[in-house]
């Protein structure tokens, strides 16, 4: 297997590494408030999230930026019980528009969560010249693996709707609960 496909795959294991789960959590609350008819605004979104990540990632793994991993593993739950409050608080607004808000929101807590996958990036990746094509296919696999969690999430969706009837507002509600009480436990450490 050659250099890019064996970091596509690290990248795709890694975000959905079930110990991993919460840049799983982020990506569910990111995307709950929006509806399954949205998803090409959700993939845009994540996105968003992406780019936010890859430039910190690109920037630690370059030696360009250290942040303690201690306090990265306590800016990401935060980041997910921002998202979920920013989610609740919005739900008064109707759908979220075209562009909003929440894709700045998603480009900025990508940047806190490339640092998460920069400790990651940094544990596994070895002194070499191809660290440019290392960062870009880790980077894509991560963005294949984000957009196959935004499929499975949007046609559990579109399944729940179509058999339940379920309001988008309560399906917001739900996720974003979720993603705030995960959150907290995480921030205490009970999880």
């Amino acid at each position: 297997m050659g250099v890019f496909e064996t970091y596509f795959w690290l990248g795709w294991q890694h975000i959905l590494d079930p110990a991993g789960f919460d840049h799983m959590l982020f990506i569910v609350t990111l995307c709950a408030i929006y509806s399954w008819r949205s998803w090409l605004n959700v993939i845009i979104l994540v996105t968003a999230f992406t780019l936010g990540h890859s430039l910190t990632l690109a920037l630690s793994a370059l030696d360009v930026v250290r942040v303690s991993g201690d306090l990265v593993e306590t800016l990401i739950p935060l980041t997910i019980l921002a998202t979920a409050l920013y989610n609740l608080f919005s739900l008064k607004g109707g759908a979220p528009k075209k562009f909003s808000f929440h894709y700045v929101v998603a480009l900025l807590f990508g940047l806190i969560h490339g640092l998460g996958f920069s400790n990651f990036f940094r544990a596994l990746h070895p002194e070499s010249s191809n660290i440019v094509t290392e960062l870009l296919s880790f980077n894509v696999g991560i963005e294949a693996g984000q957009v196959l969690i935004v499929i499975a999430f949007m046609l559990l969706y579109f399944a729940v709707d179509n058999i339940f009837f379920i309001r988008r507002r309560d399906w917001t509600l739900f996720w974003s609960g979720l993603g705030a009480g995960m959150s907290l436990l995480m921030v205490i450490g009970w999880i």
